[in-house]
């Protein structure tokens, strides 16, 4: 239980601080003993109020244009990700996790450190949005949008009211067809009640350091822990 308290305060600490990447904190401090249909589940719980509460915070930075598309297009592969969730064996997805994380991570140092920034054309868009939706269902990992999100948003405000907005569209359809697959269940909801002082707890200490650290300093810092995160998790399940 102390393990699981400790990654709901890391989790949601990155999530206030940045806007994402709660899932891929809390899934990798608990998927080495944890089977990822039983975390995927709590952390939805966990993250739903969390996106409200960001979507709130930085309402006047929405943009349509923006988290309308990607929304859709999360939607489009979620049902085929939740589905794997349900049936792949779990070394697998946890190998497939690891690569993702390292993957992203890797892309958000070389950006970070790229003289001029990239915009991602509409063919782009399209693959991160399904490739998205399918992680989302499968893991509830939404950081691959930050991808994009981070190329078409300048100010830190703009960047987590966006990505929280897809998010909390996609949280809404993976818990109606979480119910309806029986990966949402009673215990899950009972562990999320019993972490959601812990998440609240990382949440607002994110949000107060988001507020005195640089938006630079944040990224490159994250970028660096989910590149790790993900070599750690590819090796032990190789």
């Amino acid at each position: 239980m102390y393990l699981w308290m400790t990654a709901a305060v890391a989790a949601y600490f990155i999530k206030g601080l940045c806007g994402f990447a709660n899932t891929l904190v809390f899934t990798t401090i608990l998927s080495f003993g944890t089977p990822n249909a039983d975390i995927s589940p709590i952390d939805l719980l966990l993250g739903y109020p969390s996106n409200l509460l960001l979507i709130w915070k930085n309402r006047k930075s929405l943009d349509p244009k923006v988290f309308l598309p990607l929304a859709a297009l999360v939607l489009a592969g979620s049902i085929p990700g939740a589905l794997l969730l349900k049936n792949v064996d779990t070394r697998m997805i946890k190998l497939v996790f690891g690569v993702v994380v390292a993957a992203l991570g890797a892309e958000m140092i070389l950006r970070e450190y790229s003289r001029r920034g990239v915009r991602s054309s509409r063919l782009a868009l399209a693959v991160i949005g399904v490739a998205s939706g399918v992680l989302c269902g499968l893991f509830g990992v939404g950081a691959l949008l930050a991808a994009y999100v981070s190329r078409v948003t300048e100010k830190s405000s703009a960047f987590k009211a966006n990505i929280c907005a897809v998010l909390i569209v996609d949280n809404t359809f993976r818990m109606i067809l979480y119910g309806a697959l029986h990966i949402l269940t009673l215990d899950a909801l009972k562990m999320s009640l019993v972490l959601f002082p812990f998440g609240c707890l990382g949440l607002f200490a994110g949000m107060k350091c988001s507020s005195r650290v640089s938006d630079k300093a944040v990224r490159r810092v994250t970028a660096v822990l989910l590149v790790l995160s993900g070599v750690s998790l590819i090796l032990k399940n190789l």
